[in-house]
């Protein structure tokens, strides 16, 4: 009902509510990013946010992205093919081959804790990794 309102509010109605609920002024006037943003957060006031483990993965896979490698948690994940597949991906003219690891992954003799940061090393672009190597669909909202 309250997620159904929010496409009915005006974009001044929305700022009242986001002051509502986060109790600080609005970022910006973007209608969407307001319904998404007010959305996502009355969905978590009703039924909780994310478990504090998906959280800490969340914190981890951020740090692995970003290059921080301060820490020594290991993120496994069930989508990761069996340990010792060679994946094999193209990419700018130049055969790439990752060797999945019990702990991460391998590619030109560097180790990596995710397939998207080995992605990002080849590419040096943002990539989710499971789709970069061919192991998922692709959405269209990834990358």
């Amino acid at each position: 009902m309250q997620l159904a309102a929010l496409k009915q509010m005006t974009v001044i109605e929305l700022k009242a509510k986001w002051q509502a609920v986060f109790g600080t002024p609005a970022p910006n006037n973007s209608r969407s990013y307001l319904e998404l943003r007010l959305g996502y957060r009355i969905q978590e006031l009703t039924h909780g946010g994310l478990s504090r483990e998906t959280r800490r993965a969340l914190d981890l896979l951020a740090d692995e992205v970003e290059g921080r490698i301060g820490r020594k948690a290991i993120i496994a994940d069930g989508r990761n093919p069996v340990v010792g597949t060679k994946l094999v991906r193209p990419w700018d003219g130049v055969e790439h081959t990752v060797t999945v690891l019990p702990d991460g992954f391998d590619w030109q003799g560097r180790k990596f804790k995710s397939l998207s940061a080995v992605a990002r090393a080849i590419t040096g672009t943002q990539w989710n990794g499971y789709r970069f190597f061919g192991l998922r669909e692709s959405r269209r909202d990834d990358r």
